[in-house]
């Protein structure tokens, strides 16, 4: 390749979508990444001799389908199939609840006639308000400029476009929105159910990646961002790539390469490099510098802007944001090898169930004390454990008769308190959550074979996300929409001239979306033809 048009600085998943769009509209594209692999966070690789699986993020429903449309992303090896039932949550009762197409409405109603009878409307609600906002995914949010010139028209025909996305909505269903983005999960789910498991189905989704109680005003936003996806064109369903969540960025790699872009792994960057108030390129660790002029970030923008970019390039305000940038999931993810396949007590032997997510999470009590724990103490003493067992659905990952699973844990505090290290205790908190699924399916924790512990800080160290943050900053009200990253910067663009964001520190935030790599790249085409 001839010197680069565009440097993008990170080769997950967004970096890649972003990469492949701009290399279609035919522009010079090079990827710099730190890590030997592409992928990020999405990667698929072995832990254990003979047991692959997907690293951390772990899960597919939110990837949009335009992204897989455009990049050709099946034709490239992408394959995604769906969970036989979507989740399974067993209570120490000897109870469960078991969900997913044709089963959760009956399932409620067994556990409690009237949360039967609410759960349809309720879901049809959440489904009806999802499939408006989605409308919001793949465009930029209105964002805030000054003065009265070109940007400030084009903003303000930007927030009209918005209004009359919402006018779809009816004034009931606003009302609902409003409540979604300002009030908790708890108190929204307390007043529509009466059954633990029934409000603990919806209230898990409001915990996943965020490190706060259920009962935490805003919650109830991270649950309806989570409604958003679909599988293989259904709505509201979860899936698995075939291979792992590397096949996807696998898949979004050969895409970037077959128009041309290249990748550069083992490229870490040490600093962006300025002049006169633009960005220009970049230097690397190893002593090069390459310089372009587009430089995109798949970082998260605490990460970019407090450690890559000299502070006085910055204006003070942006900066000061960055350093007070929230991030933190409370998330440890471990992935375990297994001799054969959990039995659970409430519903022993091999089933459905098994190919869905488990979820030990009983009630919203149980979540709010597994926050309240470790805000005190560091980790759960009865921590919250999604696991999933993908090789139930994708026998590629281990050997005949043995298993993979992932477990995505909380709540554990992104730094310890009292200046404790992750590195201490990291296997201590393993061997808790381990066991807390054995106490639902006894001989499962003898039945672990190997496996492979990330903390917190394990997390930040391998994939970048701060505080073990998957969304790369909080899903907080004051960190959503147009003031993601801040106001007046919600267009994907950086305070400084040809820098622009393309990670989930930009909207529409965090999960394997794709969506704000999609969208960098059209802000970055939008420019280039203005230049032209």
């Amino acid at each position: 390749m001839s010197d680069p048009e565009v440097l993008i600085i990170g080769a997950g998943h967004n970096g890649l979508t972003c990469a492949a769009y701009l290399a279609m509209a035919g522009l010079r594209v090079k990827v710099l990444e730190r890590r030997n692999v592409v992928g990020g966070a999405a990667v698929t690789e072995e832990f254990c001799p003979g047991f692959r699986n997907s690293v951390a993020a772990y899960t597919v429903s939110l990837l949009n389908p335009k992204i897989i449309a455009d990049l050709q992303l099946h034709a490239h090896g992408l394959k995604i199939v769906e969970r036989r039932a979507q989740n399974f949550l067993p209570d120490e009762r000897g109870r469960y609840l078991l969900t997913g197409e044709g089963r959760t409405l009956d399932a409620v109603r067994q556990l409690n006639a009237r949360d039967g009878d609410q759960v349809g409307p309720f879901m049809q609600e959440l489904e009806r308000i999802a499939d408006v906002l989605r409308q919001f995914v793949l465009r930029a949010p209105p964002n805030l400029v000054e003065g009265f010139g070109l940007p400030a028209l084009r903003e303000t025909l930007n927030a009209l476009g918005t209004a009359n996305i919402l006018r779809q909505l009816s004034l009931p269903e606003q009302r609902l929105l409003f409540d979604l983005f300002t009030c908790s999960a708890g108190d929204l789910l307390d007043q529509r159910f009466e059954d633990d498991l029934v409000k603990a189905l919806f209230g898990f989704d409001a915990i996943v990646g965020n490190y706060a109680s259920p009962y935490a005003a805003g919650s109830a936003y991270v649950m309806l961002h989570h409604a958003f996806g679909e599988v293989n064109g259904k709505k509201g369903l979860w899936g698995h790539a075939i291979g792992g969540m590397g096949a996807i960025t696998q898949a979004m790699a050969a895409a970037a390469r077959s128009h041309g872009a290249e990748i550069e792994t083992g490229a870490a960057v040490r600093e962006v490099l300025v002049e006169r108030g633009r960005a220009i390129g970049v230097s690397l660790e190893d002593g090069r510098s390459l310089r372009a002029g587009v430089v995109i970030s798949n970082l998260n923008p605490k990460l970019l802007y407090t450690g890559l970019i000299p502070a006085a390039a910055l204006p003070s305000e942006f900066r000061q944001r960055m350093q007070n940038w929230r991030c933190g999931s409370g998330t440890f993810r471990i992935n375990v090898a297994l001799s054969a396949l959990p039995s659970f007590s409430v519903l022993p032997g091999n089933g459905d169930h098994l190919s869905s997510g488990i979820i030990i999470a009983p009630s919203l009590d149980y979540m709010d004390r597994a926050w309240l724990d470790a805000r005190a103490d560091g980790w759960s003493r009865a921590p919250v454990v999604e696991m999933l067992i993908p090789s139930t659905l994708d026998d590629t990952l281990a050997p005949p008769g043995q298993h993979v699973a992932s477990l995505f844990c909380q709540h554990v505090a992104p730094q310890l308190p009292d200046g404790r290290s992750w590195d201490q205790h990291r296997d201590e908190v393993a061997d808790l959550m381990i066991a807390t699924v054995d106490r639902h399916a006894p001989g499962f924790a003898a039945s672990v074979i190997g496996r492979k512990v990330l903390s917190p800080l394990d997390l930040e160290r391998d994939f970048g996300l701060l505080g073990g943050d998957i969304f790369h900053g909080a899903l907080s009200l004051n960190q959503l929409f147009s003031a993601r990253p801040m106001l007046g910067y919600a267009d994907y663009r950086g305070p400084l001239k040809g820098l622009y964001h393309c990670g989930s520190g930009a909207h529409p935030a965090g999960g394997v979306t794709g969506a704000p790599g999609h969208n960098a790249a059209q802000a970055v085409l939008a420019d280039h033809r203005r230049k032209r």
